[in-house]
């Protein structure tokens, strides 16, 4: 029942959304890795942004698509939660066990791509700043390190700080632009590779019409 309602959902209500009030224009959609396990990384500066995302894959690959998201924010109440977790299909992630001996934030995700799903993840960790891109957080490249065959493919997205910018709730029609690069590969330790993500994100910036960065 709940596969049935996420389908009905994104046919009736989230794809429409993205491509008929929005509109987008893709580059370079070949990139985009259709079996997993595999990770898709992007600039976040919206709620739409994961709506977005999954807009671009086949309705066939809904059910593998598995957006990384703050349990804090998205549990925080009870209609907010079961719309993630069942809609979205949200994996949460706890902050609250970054750093603590023992715990391990990221353990739900290593699952979900030993059962070949593929994340959607956004390594700045919150909605940034229109003009910028935040350091990427290192959550990326550990699980890289734990399927090293797993291709890391990076996506900048255009024009929806406009659409629906932090704080608003009110929707402002634009043509999204989305930049899909090649998949990044293992730059020999964790913090290198975090760097060459982040690298990719913001070369993919530099060729957009009216980058917001450089």
């Amino acid at each position: 029942m709940i596969r049935l309602l996420r389908l009905l959902f994104w046919i009736l209500i989230g794809r429409p959304l993205v491509l008929i009030v929005l509109g987008l224009n893709v580059r370079n959609l070949k990139n985009l890795p259709l079996q997993g396990p595999a990770i898709v990384v992007a600039n976040h500066n919206s709620h739409l942004d994961t709506f977005v995302l999954m807009t671009l894959f086949p309705l066939s690959r809904l059910h593998r698509l598995r957006p990384v998201a703050a349990a804090d924010y998205f549990l925080k109440n009870r209609v907010l939660a079961w719309f993630t977790l069942n809609i979205v299909n949200m994996i949460p992630l706890d902050r609250t066990k970054v750093g603590k001996r023992g715990e391990d934030p990221l353990e739900n995700c290593g699952k979900a791509l030993a059962a070949g799903e593929i994340l959607l993840v956004y390594p700045e960790g919150t909605r940034g700043a229109t003009d910028s891109l935040a350091k990427f957080k290192g959550g990326v490249a550990r699980l890289k390190e734990q399927f090293p065959e797993m291709p890391v493919v990076p996506v900048y997205m255009q024009g929806l700080s406009r659409a629906l910018p932090k704080g608003e709730i009110a929707l402002v029609p634009v043509v999204v632009d989305v930049f899909i690069g090649e998949p990044v590969a293992w730059a020999g330790n964790r913090q290198a590779f975090t760097q060459a993500l982040q690298d990719s994100v913001t070369a993919l910036a530099a060729a957009a019409p009216h980058p917001t960065w450089k």
